[in-house]
């Protein structure tokens, strides 16, 4: 079976083999589990205190979920798919999303994928989100998150799209998007 990518960042966030996981899923029956008991049980296993505690319960659940071969890459526990592109900027996380809106609002690639959709947009000190629906019924979410040093990361996901030729069609599509979008907003891009 070829190596999951998602078993090295695993391995060194959370400083456990992926050996050693699956013992560890081994012990609490996680082959009979749903997805969300395997979670919670992966939740209590990281602890308190630990950084990003449940998007690393998330990845840890999704990486076995794979490897046991209930799901594909890109594959939700519902059955459908979803992607993401994630690009660090040098721009501040509320400038970030204020540039992101005004971009999408004018980009035509984006409007046909959103066709007009209710945009919601909310934010925290922690990421600012946009959320709209697609013309196919599936969900785009944006965010602008920020690092340490003052910057932030733009990530774009669309989820619930029905098949993974989809998924990788829509991956491809954000990829560029999110390309042409950094290039009118970063210098030297």
């Amino acid at each position: 079976m070829p190596t999951n990518p998602r078993t090295g960042p695993i391995e060194r966030t959370t400083g456990r083999t992926w050996d050693q996981w699956l013992a560890f899923m081994d012990s609490i029956g996680a082959a009979d589990l749903d997805h969300r008991a395997i979670a919670l049980q992966v939740y209590e296993e990281l602890g308190d205190g630990f950084e990003q505690r449940g998007w690393w319960t998330q990845s840890v659940t999704v990486a076995y979920e794979q490897h046991i071969g209930r799901r594909v890459p890109g594959q939700r526990p519902d059955g459908t798919s979803q992607t993401s592109v994630s690009r660090s900027t040098p721009l501040a996380m509320t400038e970030l999303m204020e540039r992101w809106r005004a971009f999408a609002d004018g980009d035509a690639p984006v409007q046909e994928v959103v066709g007009g959709a209710e945009l919601k947009v909310s934010g925290t000190d922690r990421r600012i989100t946009w959320r709209t629906r697609a013309t196919d019924g599936s969900v785009v979410v944006v965010t602008s998150e920020p690092k340490r040093n003052g910057t932030a990361s733009l990530v774009v996901g669309q989820m619930g799209l029905p098949t993974p030729e989809a998924n990788e069609e829509a991956r491809e599509r954000w990829a560029s998007i999110v390309e042409r979008f950094l290039a009118g907003v970063v210098p030297g891009r």
